[in-house]
This record gives structure tokens, sequence and C-alpha cells, in this order.
């Protein structure tokens, strides 16, 4: 650092600040400093800063999955938002279990991240607790949790759900499936949404309506399939996830089964593949970097000790007619 300011012509302590805190450093003197700093291939400390101060600069993220492209967005949002802040992102995985996020939690807050954003709203009480205990800002955004553990920014999966088949019940759609995927809580609330919005149309509610399904192209195939041989009246089928869908139509064209003719489609989430294959797929559109951008806006707020007019958002969602209902 000190070579870093003898080059710049600066003091030791603006180049801390240009570094640490670059908004509180005239644009002109940052400039010189970053220019020194890629000159000599100067590589900041930034344990040492949160040795001092008790936190990093990192933020942690953690995903129910790294392989979901469907959280692609809401990364880029978050890290858009974060970087020119001068805050890391760094990621992890769930798996959508309780155990496993507790054991992530735990790893992160052993490395002082100053904040946290948690994809999961349903969490261990140990979880919970040390989320609580930490005196970091955390925000969820997943759903739209009842008891937020602090801050959550998102849709509701269970609105959303009963939107899209209250959508296909006007249609004249009466014999509604749901495919979603096992042991995932909000397909869980998806399932809650669809089986409200089936008894909200007045129509039957038969449990073999709802089928759990592996993950990726196959479940859509596995839901057709189930519909042969378990339900071969149904004339809908709304899947909890994109790439479901999208499995099912190629299902369904390998049958030779009419979409819509024989069986109708729509899907949670607007991929743009939902747009690209053939009939498109009638969906539903998620905010998901704006769902990115907010979380890290909050975060950001909280560390810099601004005041928050709102804790709970709700972005909603909105639905996207196409060709394949």
């Amino acid at each position: 650092m000190r070579e870093v300011a003898k080059l710049a012509g600066v003091s030791r302590m603006t180049v801390s600040r240009a570094l640490n805190q670059p908004e509180k450093v005239k644009e002109a003197l940052r400039t010189r400093v970053q220019e020194a700093v890629a000159e000599l291939g100067y590589v900041h400390n930034h344990l040492a800063r949160s040795l001092s101060s008790s936190r990093s600069t990192v933020i942690g993220l953690i995903l129910p999955s790294l392989e979901n492209s469907i959280f692609s967005q809401t990364v880029k949002g978050i890290s858009d938002v974060l970087r020119p802040a001068g805050f890391q992102l760094m990621l992890a995985e769930s798996s959508d279990d309780p155990e496993e996020e507790e054991r992530v939690i735990a790893a992160f807050l052993a490395q002082r991240v100053s904040g946290l954003v948690l994809h999961s709203t349903r969490h261990s009480a140990a979880a919970i607790k040390m989320l609580r205990g930490a005196a970091i800002p955390v925000v969820e955004n997943g759903d739209m949790p009842a008891d937020p553990v602090d801050m959550v920014v998102s849709y509701s999966n269970r609105g959303a759900a009963k939107a899209m088949t209250l959508h296909l019940a006007r249609l004249g759609y009466s014999r509604i499936a749901f495919a979603g995927l096992v042991r995932n809580p909000r397909a869980s609330e998806r399932q809650v949404g669809f089986r409200e919005a089936i008894e909200e149309a007045g129509l039957p509610f038969d449990p073999r309506a709802m089928v759990g399904v592996s993950r990726g192209f196959v479940g859509g195939a596995e839901a057709i399939s189930y519909i042969e041989q378990s339900r071969p009246d149904t004339d809908a089928l709304f899947c909890a996830g994109d790439v479901l869908a999208a499995g099912a139509l190629f299902d369904c064209d390998r049958r030779g089964w009419a979409v819509p003719g024989r069986l109708a489609l729509a899907s949670f989430d607007d991929l743009d593949l939902m747009r690209f294959v053939n009939p498109a797929i009638t969906a539903l559109r998620l905010p998901r970097y704006e769902i990115g951008r907010r979380s890290a806006e909050m975060l950001l707020a909280r560390l810099l000790g601004r005041e928050l007019p709102l804790r709970s958002v709700d972005l909603g969602f909105e639905i996207l007619h196409r060709a394949s209902a």
C-alpha cells in the first residue's frame, strides 16, 4: 500500500479509502490509485481489513442448486449492485436440505460475511438462531414467508400457482394436472395454490392430479407417462418449472399428442426456451433479476446505515398467454 501511495502521489490513507470506501474519494484520486494498483499488480488484503473491522466485503448467497439456470438472473441482479459498491458475492448450494443450509450458513458466518441472501425460506431452528444472533442483514428471496428472518424480496409461489391454474380454468380446461419436484418447499406452496384454484373454480379435486417428478426434461416426460397411465382424461398440465414443461412438450411430440389439442401446457417461469419451442408455452414470468437487484439494495442500505422504507417487498408475477394453451 505504501508503494501504491508513492506511485499515485497520495497518502496511504487515501489509498485505503479508495480501496475500502471508494464512494468517499474523489473520482480523480480514485483513478490515480486504480492506475497505480494496476501498474504494480497490487492485490488488496481484504482479510486484514476484515480482522480489524470484524466483517469482510463478501456477501454470501445460498441457492438450492448451482445447476438450475433460473437463478442466473437473480445472481446477476445481486452482483450488478454489489460490485460497484466494493462488495463481492460468494455462492454456495443447499440442495433444499435445511441441515446442509445450516452448515453453509455456519461456514459463511465463520468467514465474517457482511450479509447473507437465502433463496430458501424454510430453515432449521439452529440456522434461525445463528442468523438472528449474527447481527448482519439477511434477505430471503425464494418466497414470501409469513415470518421472515429479517428482510424478504420475492413473489408468492402459492399466489402465482393459483393465478395460473385459474387462468387455465377460465380457458375452459376442467381436468387440470400439476407436476412438481419432490421435497421442494416452493413446489409444495405451488401445490397449495393449485388446489385452492381448483376449488375456487368449482372443479372437483382429484389427488391424482398432483404428481411428483424428477428434475430436468425427464421430469416432464414422467408427468406425461403418468397422465397416460393414471389420468388419461387430463386436458391441461401445469408444470412447476419451465424445463419440466419443455420435457413434457417434447414427450407429447414423441407420442404424437397435439398441444394444445390433446393436452394444454403451462409453465412456472419464463426462460427464453418457453418462447422458442413450438408451440410456445404459456408461462408465469417472475421478476428474477429485479429480485436480485432489490435484495442487494436492501442489504447495502442496512450496511451503510440507511433507513429502509420496507422490509418485505412482493414483486409479483405476470401470466404470459401463448399457443400451448
